[in-house]
């Protein structure tokens, strides 16, 4: 089976290699982060709710500095005209790409009516996809899994493309595990149900025209480059946040640039203008740190980085400093640890 479908929207130049969005993780200190480490993967926020950004503080939760794009900002909802509204406030505030969540199994999101549950009713993101594309000139997307429930065969999750993309959805980031909704956490969702990555690949040679991106399970650049044969991009979740410096050579191995990577040390002084800048207006130093805990993962060093780190980052008046001081540390250690092994 092949579907051929045309559509309006150019998906030509897209990122073949994105970071995920995660609660919790993926705010603007940590996106500002990592793009001292890759300059050209794709970027998400948080997942937002449509209600939060109509009537919550904008500049609080969509601001972002332009050092952070390209940047989709990931909305969770399923009202097609409050969707609609946000898309066009996300373009006026300067996004690259609206993408629709529904692959979110938590019981809040599902009490609220969204998230992976919609993908028991494909006609209800049809008309989302489609409010969404008349209100704004980016790209709208969906992150989805291959199932939900008993909802969970690949004939399900061909209907549930078809008539979204019908709908003028070009872009889809499959999770190739399924979700269940009742009788698993959120992170047992992400990592009990088997994946099933022949299926998303198989989604790939039935929807030709369509990007398809892989999300799940994925930890390195040898996998993405794997994937990549089989799909068109490939996002990368929690193991980005455990392990953020192995995203260092992904500008030069998946994107096609050849500039040096930055070295951990640089990656760690180009955040003290970034630093000083929000310490100046009032927020505490362990909001930016706690995202960069784990940049010298692996190596010797790793532990009093997190030590110094997060015994003194929660201070009021911390600042850069306490950064330098972490990194002489770990330099030391590394000299210790090369003389050692000469």
């Amino acid at each position: 089976m092949s579907i051929i479908l045309t559509k309006n929207r150019s998906i030509s130049g897209r990122c073949k290699l994105s970071m995920a969005p995660m609660m919790d993780r993926t705010d603007r200190h940590f996106r500002y982060f990592i793009r001292q480490i890759t300059k050209h993967t794709l970027l998400y926020t948080e997942m937002l709710t449509s209600a939060a950004i109509l009537n919550g503080d904008r500049k609080n939760l969509l601001g972002f500095f332009p050092e952070e794009k390209p940047l989709s900002l990931q909305l969770g909802g399923s009202n097609p005209q409050h969707l609609a509204e946000c898309a066009h406030i996300a373009e006026d505030m300067g996004y690259d790409e609206i993408n629709l969540n529904v692959g979110c199994p938590s019981s809040r999101v599902y009490d609220g009516g969204f998230g992976v549950s919609l993908m028991m009713h494909p006609e209800i993101v049809a008309k989302c996809i489609e409010e969404m594309i008349l209100a704004t000139k980016l790209p709208v997307t969906v992150k989805h899994r291959i199932g939900v429930d008993n909802y969970d065969s690949y004939e399900d999750m061909v209907n549930f493309v078809r008539i979204v993309a019908e709908a003028g959805c070009e872009v889809f980031v499959v999770h190739a595990r399924k979700a269940w909704l009742q009788g698993l956490s959120p992170k047992e969702n992400r990592d009990i149900p088997p994946l099933r990555y022949s299926e998303v690949h198989h989604l790939k040679q039935d929807f030709p025209h369509v990007f398809i991106e892989i999300n799940g399970g994925l930890t390195n650049l040898e996998q993405v480059q794997e994937q990549l044969q089989f799909v068109d991009g490939v996002m990368i979740g929690r193991a980005a946040y455990d392990n953020p410096y192995l995203f260092a050579n992904s500008d030069k191995l998946i994107h096609g640039n050849n500039d040096t990577p930055p070295s951990k040390y640089q990656v760690v002084e180009a955040m003290y203008s970034y630093v000083d800048y929000w310490v100046s207006q009032g927020l505490k130093l362990n909001r930016i740190t706690r995202h960069m805990l784990n940049l010298f993962s692996g190596q010797p060093g790793s532990r009093v980085w997190k030590q110094v780190l997060t015994e003194n980052s929660h201070y009021e008046g911390a600042n850069t400093e306490i950064l330098r001081t972490a990194l002489e540390k770990v330099k030391g250690l590394e000299e210790i640890t090369s003389r050692k092994q000469v």
